[in-house]
């Protein structure tokens, strides 16, 4: 067992990050700057932004232009893009490259029917002769560092992904982000690493491999680097309600042992710092609306008579301080719990 991680190192172009780095995923309407701030905080080696249109981008549209704002405090920081022709993702890399993100992700994962069925995203998976072109072309358009993020295949006749992921190699792309679903999976089902771990054991592959798919623990994490070897993996939907899992992922990894319980004042915390940012950046009624996810998908409340009630409340709540009301009452509530459990 490898007690500190930290004295190796891993590289994607220039940049330095631990070794057996932990990331969040892209996630469309949740990684955005104050996410990813609260991400950092708790251990993520790096983040990645919402999905970033590159037709959007190219007509200036102002939610787009936004989703490139970059903090130093957040970095190293990806920004991932997405597009369908050659011409729209070069031009886009080259607007995105002037918001100074240490690295552009390209996005051929999407599976989402607005994105892969116009042929963007995972629908590149069925093209991948026009999915390499793209590649190459954004590689050779800007001066940082250029990764992609795909799936296993369209379906699970067309698991193409051991020889593609030499192909988008071969395009001078610097690491590659794998989810181990097929498009036609969406989300559903439970991730298959088998693939991961063949395109990571490919002797002809030298760029860093990152697996991403169902890591829920830090237990889970710790199995797929042993499993598979990849050189980071990413934690995506289990991240809702708990940037913290980053904090507890590099506890075990770096000691091999269980990081205790985090405090519940500590948890309560930075889920009303999530709030508080979110009002801050959008107004009270839609940074409400925003944060819901999380709120709904936290375990801190889970476990306490009539979650089921709570949990509702809290989704109808309409102002900050009724939100707090409800969720100070929930803490309470789990606080007792906790006790009782102990006693």
């Amino acid at each position: 067992m490898r007690k500190n991680t930290y004295l190796c190192r891993m590289k994607i172009a220039n940049i330095e990050l631990p070794d057996r780095a932990v990331m969040l995923a892209p996630m469309e309407d949740v990684t955005d700057v104050g996410f990813r701030l609260q991400c950092r905080h708790f251990g993520a080696d790096m983040v990645y932004s919402e999905f970033v249109s590159a037709d959007a981008l190219i007509r200036s549209i102002d939610k787009t232009m936004r989703k490139l704002n970059v903090l130093d405090e957040e970095r190293p920081v990806v920004i991932q893009i997405y597009g369908r022709d050659v011409a729209s993702m070069v031009e886009a890399a080259k607007i995105v490259e002037q918001a100074r993100p240490d690295i552009i992700d390209i996005n051929f994962g999407c599976p989402v029917k607005r994105v892969a069925g116009k042929g963007a995203g995972a629908g590149l998976l069925q093209n991948v002769p026009l999915m390499l072109e793209i590649t190459r072309a954004v590689v050779d358009a800007v001066k940082i560092p250029v990764t992609c993020k795909t799936r296993l295949g369209w379906d699970c006749e067309h698991k193409i992904i051991v020889g593609l992921a030499e192909q988008l190699q071969d395009c001078g792309i610097s690491a590659l982000a794998i989810h181990g679903r097929t498009r036609s999976q969406m989300y559903n089902g439970e991730a298959d690493w088998t693939l991961i771990r063949e395109v990571k054991q490919n002797p002809r592959m030298h760029i860093p491999i990152i697996g991403n798919g169902d890591v829920t623990s830090a237990e889970i994490a710790r199995q797929r680097f042993e499993e598979t070897g990849v050189d980071a993996i990413m934690i995506g939907r289990a991240t809702f309600g708990r940037p913290w899992i980053f904090r507890e992922v590099k506890h075990l990894l770096t000691t091999g042992e269980p990081l205790p319980p985090i405090p519940l004042d500590e948890c309560i915390l930075a889920l009303k710092h999530q709030v508080e940012e979110s009002v801050a950046r959008i107004g009270e009624y839609r940074g409400i609306l925003h944060i819901r996810r999380h709120l709904a998908a936290t375990p801190v409340f889970k476990g306490i008579s009539n979650f089921r009630d709570t949990r509702i409340a809290m989704l109808r709540a309409e102002t900050v301080g009724e939100l707090y009301e409800i969720m100070d009452r929930a803490a309470e509530m789990a606080r007792k719990s906790q006790l009782a459990q102990l006693a």
